[in-house]
């Protein structure tokens, strides 16, 4: 992506102005070496432009070993319309979650996934754990 093109998680700044994916989800997900996702929300949104882009090597990389799939496949066709995130708190002192609803399209119809996804801290780097669908 662009610097200049909206990131697709839809943060917006204090103007209610669109981030740049640059200068929003692009810092995790282009360098997730180097820089990791400061807290849940911020992964979970990074993971979602993830995979807006089809990026598995970053949704593997900050998925939680115990649940990670070897591999990912992506939905052929997939149009990403949108992320609102529902609530983001902390459950205990490393660990938090997040309720979300992402929406999008497929050739078949109309996608929306509620979840309530479950993170964990480890060595400084937030990762996914599994999440209930609503």
């Amino acid at each position: 992506m662009t610097t200049a093109v909206a990131c697709p998680c839809g943060r917006i700044d204090a103007k209610r102005r669109p981030l740049a994916y640059a200068a929003c989800c692009g810092v995790f997900v282009d360098h997730v070496d180097v820089t990791p996702a400061p807290n849940a929300e911020a992964l979970m949104r990074s993971r979602y432009s993830a995979f807006v882009q089809e990026r598995a090597d970053y949704l593997l990389a900050t998925w939680h070993p115990s649940t990670r799939p070897a591999s990912l496949d992506f939905d052929a066709g997939a149009k990403w319309l949108g992320l609102e995130v529902r609530d983001h708190h902390m459950t205990g002192d490393h660990t938090a979650e997040v309720t979300f609803v992402a929406r999008y399209r497929l050739p078949s119809g109309a996608v929306r996934m509620h979840e309530r996804s479950r993170f964990v801290r480890e060595d400084g780097r937030w990762l996914y754990v599994d999440g209930d669908v609503l």
